[in-house]
């Protein structure tokens, strides 16, 4: 069952029946006859998270002003950063979505994994209570907060990845943008391109978060932080 893999991964004791909920996206639920899904979670989940980051950063950080403490805040509570953190735990792979965004690639689409991020920060503060979700939101966050270079990558990873790429002799990177869905809800696909070649990939719910996940992507496969990450054309 994906809920009880989810919750090993996460070593946390949450009720079953709401952690399956967090996993639950829309599309899901209106192709099987309108069941609950997680965008109440993600509304209670997102306040959570805002909440223990900035408590973190206001203690870890009591040289930073308040201007540059709200910009890291912004950065570890973003799309692209939820993604990020999605990702190294391998949300995607238990996520209960529709035909349409199982065709469409939403396992990995970075709105849907940070909107799924915040619905499971949610469902563990009514299940566990505010200490054990606050100890989960830190827990989340560690690997950007200890790692300097991928915090600078989440917080800007278009001049990041620009600027590794450079160094690396790989020219200035090119963003190759394509859209689907219904005006009201489309998704944006970004590719990022370096001399000529494919090299990773991003969507989003505007061409700028799309382009940031790619960026980001691109960032951490090039940077060597992401040894296991799948090849582009498999993804």
């Amino acid at each position: 069952m994906r809920a009880l893999e989810l919750l090993d991964v996460l070593e946390v004791d949450v009720d079953i029946t709401l952690i399956d909920l967090a996993l639950t996206h829309r599309s899901f639920a209106y192709e099987h006859g309108g069941v609950a899904h997680n965008e109440r979670l993600e509304f209670l989940g997102d306040s959570i998270l805002g909440q223990a980051v900035t408590v973190r950063l206001y203690r870890d950080f009591p040289e930073v002003d308040e201007g540059e403490l709200a910009k890291r805040r912004a950065s570890l509570v973003s799309t692209v950063a939820l993604a990020e953190i999605a990702r190294i735990i391998g949300l995607g792979r238990f996520l209960k979505l529709g035909r349409g965004e199982e065709l469409t690639g939403g396992r990995d689409k970075s709105s849907i994994l940070a909107d799924t991020v915040e619905a499971i920060i949610g469902a563990t503060y009514l299940s566990a209570g505010p200490d054990v979700a606050t100890a989960l939101v830190l827990r989340l966050v560690h690997p950007l907060l200890v790692d300097p270079d991928r915090f600078g990558a989440a917080m800007d990873p278009k001049t990041s990845l620009q600027e590794l790429s450079a160094s690396l002799g790989r020219g200035a990177p090119a963003y190759r943008v394509t859209e689907d869905g219904p005006d009201h809800d489309k998704t944006f696909h970004a590719t990022v391109v370096l001399s000529g070649d494919d090299v990773a990939v991003g969507s989003g719910s505007s061409k700028k978060n799309a382009e940031m996940a790619a960026a980001l992507d691109a960032w951490t496969r090039l940077s060597g932080r992401s040894d296991d990450a799948a090849p582009l054309e498999s993804r």
